[in-house]
């Protein structure tokens, strides 16, 4: 293992069936990819090439039909639902397309949820504490309180951004985190997570299908007949 690398993903293949006769699409092959712990790199590429699905195999949620998953130093290969699920809780944060936030309970508590699923959750007050340090950072500390059908989309989505970070994890995966988004908001969003993963020293994967917001990224990776390239 390369300790400076966070994400090792080895000559991983990945197809899924499609139509009657068990034909498979193949998805991709034989890719290979390392990620250093920090770094911030774009996937992009053509819809249906594979870019969620590359971020579902590294953050957890699926498997590759062949080849190594290593994440923070673990074969993911070797690991049971039960410690893929505290592997995912405690390293790797989630950003999607929509907030996904739970509309009955209050901005901060969203924000503390994940808390909930870590290994060592920690006790409420000091997670509270985090939870609201994180949104005075981001400029939204008086909205802790606020339902979020009481706060705009754009914060909503930073909304999102923070809680993907209150158990400080050593990668966060965003997918197309702007998509819903004006180019002001979006520009304003992506500050927020390089800023955010920079000084948390996390690695940060966005898929995304916007190339200036691709080119923000320290690393470019593109999609192409079913292997990924470095741009």
């Amino acid at each position: 293992m390369d300790h400076g690398m966070i994400i090792q993903l080895d000559k991983i293949s990945k197809s899924y069936p499609e139509g009657i006769d068990n034909h498979r699409r193949e998805i991709f092959s034989d890719l290979t990819i390392h990620i250093e712990s920090g770094q911030s790199v774009s996937v992009v590429g053509p819809s249906g090439c594979g870019k969620s699905t590359l971020l579902n195999i590294i953050g957890t949620l699926d498997s590759p039909d062949s080849g190594d998953v290593e994440i923070c130093g673990t074969n993911i290969n070797n690991l049971n639902d039960k410690e893929l699920s505290i592997l995912r809780a405690d390293k790797i944060g989630f950003v999607f397309q929509s907030h996904h936030l739970l509309p009955q309970i209050s901005v901060i508590e969203n924000i503390m949820l994940p808390n909930l699923a870590s290994s060592s959750p920690r006790e409420h007050i000091g997670c509270r504490e985090s939870a609201i340090q994180l949104l005075e950072s981001v400029g939204m500390g008086e909205h802790a309180n606020k339902m979020p059908s009481e706060i705009s989309g754009g914060e909503m989505q930073r909304v999102a951004v923070v809680r993907s970070m209150i158990n400080s994890p050593k990668i966060i995966l965003a997918d197309e985190p702007t998509g819903a988004l004006d180019r002001t908001r979006g520009d304003a969003l992506i500050d927020l997570l390089l800023r955010l993963c920079h000084e948390m020293s996390t690695a940060l994967v966005l898929v995304t299908h916007d190339s200036k917001t691709a080119s923000r990224m320290e690393r470019k990776l593109a999609f192409e007949n079913n292997s990924i390239l470095e741009v």
